[in-house]
């Protein structure tokens, strides 16, 4: 079973950009995307042969994450449940047979940390919702993490310390998701490569030079780890200032 996640930041612009070269050419059997920063209706596309689920933002043009899928999921549901997460548009879980899907758009700290109590905040109640989840059956979360985990995980560590996606306090948070019982599948398989990255700044010929984050992910719960057969970062492909990452499991 073929896995993708991909934030596209702002849908119908990548759509001008490539968006269905790489779609149709990967030929996932889950396509997830991330900033989707539109409401369905607004779609002059469409993606035959795949189920649709789509969760936009209540501000229009803003956040936004939708899930593409060649199998009916079992059922599919939105939000954590939590009123003041709720409004962005930023969760969607898929339940399969072996597992739940959850893709995720994780709040950015934002310039100068102004957002950063309210993502400790989010990233407590995420890890409690993926958490109960895993009472049911195994999870797989994908998305933008906004969190560069490791030292290995951004070009230039030393600089970055203090800057969004980079402070210890969300570093710590992905650490806690991760000992509470979940595997980095890329670094499960590439534990030591360096100069992997999903995010480039549009600044300073930032991608030319391969400046970047590692920032999307796919993360499992432990359980699954005999399954996985491998994970895969997509950095040839435009359209967007991320690029698509994915995973393959084996799935019934």
């Amino acid at each position: 079973m073929k896995l993708i996640s991909w934030n596209v930041n702002g849908l119908r612009a990548c759509m001008n950009k490539g968006f269905m070269d790489f779609f149709e050419t990967v030929n996932a059997d889950v396509f997830c995307i991330q900033e989707s920063k539109m409401q369905r209706e607004q779609a002059t596309f469409d993606f035959p042969n795949y189920e649709e689920y789509w969760n936009s933002a209540e501000k229009k043009g803003y956040s936004g994450v939708a899930i593409f899928s060649k199998t009916k999921p079992l059922s599919v549901a939105y939000d954590m449940g939590i009123a003041h997460h709720d409004k962005e548009g930023r969760i969607i879980c898929a339940e399969y047979k072996d597992f739940y899907l959850v893709n995720v758009y994780t709040p950015n700290s934002k310039r100068e940390l102004e957002r950063l109590s309210y993502r400790m905040e989010w990233e407590d109640d995420f890890r409690a919702y993926l958490k109960n989840l895993e009472k049911t059956k195994p999870v797989i979360v994908c998305g933008d993490l906004n969190v560069a985990h490791q030292e290995i995980d951004l070009k230039n560590p030393k600089t970055n310390r203090r800057n969004a996606g980079f402070t210890d306090e969300e570093r710590e948070k992905m650490t806690q998701l991760l000992d509470s019982g979940f595997t980095d599948t890329f670094r499960h398989f590439y534990p030591t490569l360096e100069g992997a990255y999903s995010w480039w700044s549009y600044m300073g010929k930032a991608r030319e030079n391969n400046t970047g984050w590692r920032i999307d992910y796919f993360l499992c719960s432990k359980a699954l780890d005999s399954k996985l057969l491998d994970a895969k970062i997509y950095p040839e492909v435009f359209g967007s200032d991320h690029c698509p990452v994915g995973l393959e499991i084996n799935a019934q």
